[in-house]
């Protein structure tokens, strides 16, 4: 099937409103409560340790289970709010001030960034994580991960990991830009995670035929192209999964995918990874209960 290109607009909606989830928690700030626990042996490790994840013993899903969650943020776009941006819009849009002030408000409160690989080995081995670990993941490839994001979680000594939609790489239209492969790369080699995010946002549940290729195949060749890296993770569209795909994933090399905050496999926990969406509308404090509630 030739590569069909998404006009601009449609890649701006794939992006505002792509990655929904209706489990996601609402925009009411959650129950107060000071912290969440920390997880296996804690350490105060601000930087992510490399992991080699080769050699790691896949667990059985009571295991994997039974260990306490680990917060995992989803973010799209972060810049500031645009007069014809609506409540959805402004939902998946987290305005640049608050997005610092969400990080500091993270960092402040002890959380440490940890990576796919890292929690990988946890989930399965029980490995060590930091004390008070969270993820951060931002999903569809935008300038302003780059620009603005980047640049802030340096300032923490934070890492997060990039699920990359390959049909924008490069793109810049009216009303969003689109990282450039040189941008990729710059991540990757500064120690964040770059993860497949399909190649155009198609429904992962409704894959058949030659989607495989399309979704999956080409897009992860070209991320690894770009990175000169192994691509391992994996992040649904609309947070949307399906167990028959599972198999899909795991002859493809994928050690986990991640969802939204929908319940998990009782199976196969590993391919629906839960994350919580942070939305625009969001205080820091709010966030930070919200993190509490949802983990």
């Amino acid at each position: 099937m030739k590569p069909v290109f998404l006009p601009l607009i449609a890649l701006a909606l794939a992006l505002n409103f792509g990655c929904q989830s209706k489990s996601q928690p609402s925009n009411a700030a959650a129950t107060d409560s000071t912290a969440i626990d920390g997880t296996a042996v804690a350490n105060n490790e601000a930087q992510p340790t490399p992991i080699d994840t080769k050699n790691i013993k896949v667990a059985d899903a009571k295991t994997i289970l039974a260990r306490p969650q680990v917060p995992i943020l989803c973010y799209h776009q972060v810049r500031n709010w645009r007069s014809t941006d609506g409540q959805m819009g402004k939902d998946y849009t987290v305005e640049i001030q608050n997005f610092k002030d969400q990080m500091k408000m993270l960092a402040d409160s002890g959380y440490h960034t940890i990576l796919p690989d890292q929690l990988y080995a946890y989930l399965n081995e029980g490995k060590a994580l930091p004390k008070k670990p969270i993820m951060l993941t931002f999903d569809d490839t935008v300038l302003d991960q780059y620009t603005v994001v980047n640049p802030t979680l340096k300032k923490y000594g934070f890492k997060a990991a990039y699920f990359i939609m390959t049909v924008s790489i490069g793109k810049k239209g009216k009303f969003v830009n689109y990282m450039s492969a040189e941008q990729i790369k710059e991540l990757s080699d500064e120690g964040n995670t770059i993860g497949s995010h399909t190649y155009d946002h198609k429904n992962f549940k409704k894959y058949a035929g030659k989607d495989w290729e399309e979704q999956l195949d080409k897009p992860t060749k070209k991320l690894e192209e770009i990175t000169g890296k192994k691509i391992e993770y994996f992040a649904y569209p609309f947070g949307l999964w399906n167990k028959e795909g599972f198999p899909e994933l795991k002859k493809r090399g994928f050690k986990m995918a991640f969802a939204l905050a929908d319940k998990r496999d009782e199976n196969d926990p590993l391919m629906c990874v839960r994350r919580i969406i942070a939305s625009g509308f969001w205080s820091p404090k709010t966030l930070h209960n919200n993190i509490v509630r949802s983990f």
